[in-house]
């Protein structure tokens, strides 16, 4: 790696540290409002050390000479997440009195949009830090929407590549340059939790609690304003506004753009959208009506909880209602299932995503017809597109080592001394992005918080695996990517 490929890379991460400054007003105003000017100072000297350090990297300006190669992009991708995450835990670190250790891993979850936690008692927390939390999920979603877009297509990561052709016609042919393309995807975001907000607000939230929770759902994140997460709120329209939300910001980004700048269609027709809805739709009104049938709820009010706590957990968003643990070992083992799935590929959500699912049936139908059809040439297809070989191989490469390093967190963390269902548990949730594990102590009714500081920083790595499609951080710890 060059010189000036390093000098460009540390330019970009200066200019992310100065937004993350910037973006430190908002829990500001938020504060004077509220008249809680007693974290004030936390945010004013976060706010600082972090515009400082991000001069520091900006001052020299930009390299005349050098250009990022997908290589490059690596680095810049892994080194972003980190690097924030370092300064946006300092708010955290100064207002309350946890540790490093909990305020990165607390960080670390907002900005992956996972969700897991390791603070209680937020029914009274600081306006400012609940704002906070808030916002890392949301400036994590549309940094990780970018990501899905614009770069892990280029790098061939985990069969991304399948939706490269979309991107490309649609930067080439609907928007002249990408950068145009990013500000409708940004405006479209913005709009998107403005009206979440709203309708929030308008079926019976607070315009604080409101504006937290847009931002958490649209970002498929999971904070919350309350220890008890949406089970707070027991209107009803609350809990369906959630879950469209929700299903919103599990969607293709890129075609809603295109679907409003004229394709009616762009949405309707997506293989990849036709299923994640259907499977959402089936899988809710299935359990729903098994919960029916062995609980004392009526069936709307179990299909309402069911579809909350469902499309939660497949969005990789991690707000509940109630504690689905509860429900007995079928629903203990759906609901693990379920941590698996994910959203949309162009989306905020985590997880495997639906698209790989798919195209792993798509190949085995064309393996039985061709056991059937030896001599025959069958051509594989998704969504329109020819799944060749590369592809397939990259689809194989990402979800054997998706599932290693479930196993080998796991296995880690019952090395640190967890419970084989905690540890499991906790390394799906962080790997696929979700929020909540499984048992007493970080299933839904509870926190992270009693885990050992060498299973969260574990916890944290498998976020951040999880987060950037796992071949783009592995591919740094490899001495081939140092060697030239």
């Amino acid at each position: 790696m060059s010189l000036a490929a390093i000098r460009l890379i540390g330019f970009i991460l200066g200019i992310f540290l100065v937004t993350l400054a910037i973006s430190m007003a908002i829990p500001m105003i938020t504060l004077v409002v509220s008249g809680r000017s007693d974290d004030l100072s936390a945010f004013l000297w976060s706010s600082l050390i972090t515009l400082i350090c991000g001069l520091l990297l900006v001052v020299r300006g930009r390299p005349d000479t050098g250009q990022l190669r997908p290589r490059d992009m690596y680095l810049l991708t892994t080194g972003s997440w980190v690097v924030v995450c370092t300064f946006a835990a300092l708010p955290m670190l100064f207002i309350t009195d946890i540790s490093y250790t909990d305020a990165f891993f607390e960080t670390m979850s907002g900005i992956t949009t996972t969700g897991s936690t390791v603070l209680s008692g937020l029914d009274t927390s600081s306006p400012g830090l609940l704002i906070w939390r808030s916002m890392l999920h949301w400036l994590g979603g549309i940094g990780f929407i970018g990501m899905a877009v614009a770069i892990l297509p280029l790098l061939r990561v985990g069969g991304m590549r399948l939706f490269q052709t979309e991107s490309s016609d649609w930067s080439e042919k609907m928007t002249p340059r990408s950068h145009v393309g990013a500000k409708y995807i940004l405006l479209l975001y913005c709009g998107l939790t403005g009206i979440g907000a709203i309708a929030l607000w308008l079926a019976g939230m607070t315009p604080f609690d409101a504006i937290n929770h847009a931002m958490s759902l649209i970002s498929t994140g999971g904070f919350s304003t309350s220890d008890a997460s949406l089970g707070h709120w027991t209107q009803p329209t609350i809990h369906w506004v959630a879950v469209a939300i929700m299903i919103l910001g599990s969607m293709p980004f890129t075609l809603y753009v295109a679907t409003l700048r004229g394709n009616r269609r762009a949405l309707i027709k997506d293989h990849q959208v036709r299923g994640f809805i259907g499977f959402l739709l089936v899988t809710s009104l299935a359990v729903g009506t098994w919960l029916h049938f062995h609980s004392d709820y009526e069936w709307w009010d179990a299909f309402r909880i069911v579809a909350v706590n469902v499309t939660s957990i497949v969005t990789t968003t991690g707000v509940a209602v109630g504690d689905y643990t509860l429900w007995g070992s079928f629903a203990v083992l759906l609901f693990f299932y379920l941590t698996f799935v994910g959203g949309c590929s162009g989306s905020t959500a985590g997880g495997l995503k639906i698209f790989r699912f798919q195209v792993a049936a798509a190949l085995l139908v064309s393996s039985l017809k061709q056991l059937i059809h030896p001599r025959a040439v069958i051509q594989k297809k998704y969504n329109g597109h020819p799944i060749d070989e590369e592809i397939v191989r990259s689809l194989l490469t990402f979800s054997f080592f998706f599932t290693i390093t479930i196993a080998v967190i796991a296995l880690g963390l019952a090395l640190i001394g967890l419970d084989w269902t905690t540890a499991l548990s906790g390394a799906a949730t962080a790997v696929c992005n979700v929020g909540p594990g499984l048992g007493t102590i970080i299933g839904p009714a509870g926190n992270f918080s009693s885990l050992p500081d060498a299973a969260k920083w574990l916890l944290t790595v498998g976020m951040l695996l999880g987060r950037l499609e796992i071949l783009t951080v592995l591919v740094l710890v490899t001495p081939v990517f140092w060697r030239y």
